[in-house]
């Protein structure tokens, strides 16, 4: 233990900038909240990833912070002004970024504390040290279990490392709506597949095989398919619906889009057959099955303890090489996983084989 903190008056938390990590840290999060219970604990997170947080009880107030967005309010200086008013006692850093330490130092906090590297650590009070193997290289080690040392670094009792979410009356009625346009079914089962990924395009399944995926599923398995999106990835579902060519199959590319909306979803279906990104982890929160195609990204890093989880990978001598397009060019890491090594795998997971164990395979 780093230090012991008795109950800090204000305490600012810096959530992780992308939505899964923002997942991965909700058993740290509740930890903080759990230890810091007459505090007052306010979340400095990026517009963006705020709604993945809708519903939580993990903090009093929000704080948006993005320093390129085009709202003024959201910018350094004027997020700035509104830390610097709370007087906090307390800054704890989730994102292993030197602007956070900056921000938290500038901001008047008389503690900070998060891991320290990136040539950060004179800016924090307290620091954590990463852990490194033999060679002296960043160990792979499960995300979620990297947060939790934050809070036990702090005193906090730490339970688990099983992430929640919550999902708010209007992403309920939201995904309601869906469900009523597409025509899908409100007792059969559903099962969404999620393309994309903020990383880039090395964790994309061609859209393609998510095609011939999602026939199998539903001339096979007799179930319905929706294919969720983000913002960026509505023609990637467009096409994965039309290449389908099934009526079962539909997406939410015409649909509101929102964080909110994807998290009711994935919370209501049998399944979700999913890229290594945000979403993903929505599924382990609701305790639905998740069927995980991994490619550039290293597996050790995203564990979550999800019984009901498998990762599929194809091994190549160049992976995991965490690039975020492919330096080879063939991206055959994702290319070379066949939608029938996928179909196999889903269709077990449909049945209930396997469950039990958060397990890893390579096809």
């Amino acid at each position: 233990m780093i230090s012991d903190f008795k109950d800090p008056s204000t305490v600012l938390v810096f959530c992780p900038n992308l939505v899964g990590d923002t997942v991965m840290a909700t058993p740290a999060f509740h930890a903080l909240r759990e230890g810091f219970a007459g505090s007052r604990i306010v979340a400095v997170v990026r517009p963006k990833v705020a709604p993945t947080l809708d519903g939580g009880p993990w903090f009093d107030d929000r704080v948006g912070f993005d320093p390129r967005s085009g709202r003024p309010e959201e910018r350094a200086g004027a997020v700035l002004r509104r830390l610097r008013a709370e007087r906090a006692d307390l800054a704890v850093l989730f994102p292993n970024s030197f602007r956070s330490a900056l921000m938290a130092w500038r901001s008047g906090a008389r503690r900070r504390v998060g891991y320290a590297r990136g040539g950060r650590g004179f800016l924090l009070t307290d620091r954590l040290v990463v852990p490194r193997d033999d060679r002296g290289q960043i160990r792979p080690s499960p995300i979620v279990d990297y947060y939790r040392e934050i809070p036990r670094a702090l005193g906090c009792s730490v339970d688990g490392p099983r992430i929640e979410l919550f999902t708010t009356p209007e992403d309920e009625a939201a995904a309601d709506r869906a469900w009523a346009r597409l025509g899908l079914p409100r007792s059969g089962p559903v099962v969404c597949l999620n393309t994309g990924g903020a990383f880039g395009p090395a964790k994309s399944w061609p859209a393609e095989h998510f095609a011939d995926l999602a026939r199998r599923l539903v001339d096979e398995s007799g179930v319905s398919v929706l294919v969720v999106c983000g913002p960026g990835e509505r023609d990637a579902a467009r096409s994965i619906v039309e290449q389908a060519a099934r009526p079962r199959v539909v997406s939410l590319a015409d649909e509101p889009l929102g964080i909110g909306l994807t998290k009711a979803c994935v919370r209501r279906s049998a399944l979700l057959v999913t890229t290594d990104s945000g979403p993903r982890h929505f599924a382990t929160a609701f305790d639905v099955p998740a069927l995980t195609l991994f490619g550039p990204t290293h597996i050790a890093w995203t564990l979550t303890y999800h019984p009901k989880a498998l990762h599929l990978h194809h091994p190549v001598p160049c992976g995991p090489c965490q690039r975020p397009t492919c330096p080879e060019r063939h991206h055959r890491c994702l290319r070379d996983m066949s939608p029938d090594a996928v179909y196999s795998a889903a269709a077990r997971m449909l049945r209930g084989d396997g469950a039990g164990a958060e397990r890893i395979e390579a096809v």
